[in-house]
């Protein structure tokens, strides 16, 4: 699909209200993910792109009630179901309704980005990612997930899984690297997509 704001809001929108009934099983791969972060109580995370929020209450449980999470999605429709869902305050984070290639955090102020089927929708690649790790600390942490990998996901949508997929690994390792971070583990099965990267500097 398009990576065009405009187009990438219109798409997820028309999806929102039935985002979570679509992929009920996801919970599981979402808090397995999140816990391959390391993160730890009082920590500050980023669900970049969180979508309807699926991330956010086990990233909340991560940090723990002293912690700070922050969910950024450029679509009001899925803010919206996240809030129906429960998961913005106590139980999640915060929600901030913003494109995640200009976030409104200030330098290194978190410890992590989370950020689920969240590339192949940036804008930008590389300034995309660079924005992440504008936000994070040296040595902080990023995790890009899929529930399933790039070969189920690319059946699923009836396509050939190609080598210019921003996800695969070669293309990926050095996007990562120009924007400030390198990858230190990469996961592609059918099962899931995991990449981690830390933030250099």
């Amino acid at each position: 699909m398009s990576d065009d704001p405009t187009h990438v809001r219109e798409f997820f929108g028309a999806r929102a209200a039935d985002w979570d009934s679509r992929f009920p099983d996801d919970g599981a791969a979402y808090a397995a993910a999140v816990g391959e972060l390391g993160l730890r109580p009082g920590d500050a995370v980023l669900d970049a792109g969180c979508g309807t929020g699926r991330a956010l209450p086990p990233l909340r449980a991560a940090v723990g009630p002293a912690g700070t999470v922050i969910g950024a999605d450029l679509t009001p429709e899925m803010i919206g179901e996240a809030v129906a869902a429960g998961r913005a305050g106590e139980t999640g984070g915060t929600l901030l309704l913003t494109d995640v290639g200009r976030l409104p955090v200030r330098d290194g102020a978190l410890d992590a980005v989370f950020g689920a089927g969240l590339i192949s929708h940036l804008a930008e690649p590389v300034d995309g990612l660079r924005e992440l790790a504008r936000v994070v600390r040296p040595g902080g942490r990023l995790a890009l997930f899929h529930p399933i990998g790039r070969a189920a996901l690319a059946a699923r949508h009836g396509r050939q899984i190609t080598p210019d997929d921003l996800r695969a690994e070669p293309r990926l390792r050095p996007l990562l690297a120009e924007a400030g971070w390198r990858l230190v583990s990469y996961v592609d099965e059918d099962t899931r997509y995991l990449a981690l990267a830390v933030r250099e500097g």
